[in-house]
């Protein structure tokens, strides 16, 4: 089985030390580089093609949330999943990571389980947002005005992009935006996880989007979901 490769980005040492530590102690990943700042992981990102980045939102020079731009806007690099690391889990930067084009994003008080289980979802391309982020922090930052780098909505594009999309396809997209899986929408709707994984994908590819996580964000900004009142 091929592994897992994983490249950290951040600004601490020791802590790129402990995270390379419990990585490589796993059979299925293993670390292939490591970044001290933005810069530096974008050119290792085009260098090794990791499958996930672990990117730290603030360090020195170009931050985390530039490199993700970076990443995201390189075709070559389409298949390279960004988990943007957070000192907080409910962080000002969360939406525009998400923005950004990370797939989702991890507290760095996050158990070493959890941080494991991250990289094995992003990996696989799925988001890592919990429904109850989705349905709660990420709608509540969705709602928020955009920040000074983060690119505007374009209302034009998103609706002629969701006129593509079926009445199927639609309704599987609201339900990812909700936060539920592929199992939970297969039981809303009636049909198989095969066929809602295979809407999800068409989805994505409509749209534009890289992963599930920017599903949500599509989602939200095209106004086909709005964000509940908190």
């Amino acid at each position: 089985m091929t592994p897992i490769t994983v490249l950290l980005a951040d600004d601490q040492a020791l802590l790129r030390s402990a995270f390379r530590v419990l990585v490589d102690s796993e059979p299925d990943m293993r670390v292939v580089g490591e970044a001290e700042d933005g810069a530096r992981a974008v050119e290792l990102a085009r260098a090794v093609r990791p499958d996930v980045v672990l990117m730290d939102i603030r360090m020195p020079g170009t931050d985390g949330l530039a490199a993700t731009r970076l990443i995201s806007a390189d075709p070559e690099l389409a298949d390279v999943h960004v988990v943007m690391l957070t000192t907080f889990e409910v962080d000002e930067y969360v939406v525009q990571s998400l923005r950004a084009g990370a797939c989702g994003f991890l507290g760095k008080g996050a158990e070493p389980d959890e941080l494991l289980n991250a990289i094995r979802v992003a990996a696989a391309g799925d988001a890592l947002l919990s429904p109850a982020a989705t349905r709660g922090l990420i709608a509540s930052f969705l709602a928020q005005r955009p920040g000074p780098h983060d690119e505007l909505p374009d209302a034009a594009a998103y609706s002629e992009r969701l006129a593509a999309l079926t009445v199927r396809e639609r309704e599987v997209l609201v339900q990812v935006a909700a936060g539920h899986s592929n199992d939970e929408i297969a039981r809303r709707l009636a049909v198989s996880p095969l066929t809602v994984k295979t809407h999800v994908n068409r989805a994505m590819s409509k749209l534009g989007a890289r992963d599930r996580a920017q599903l949500v964000v599509v989602a939200y900004e095209s106004g086909l979901v709005r964000p509940r009142a908190q």
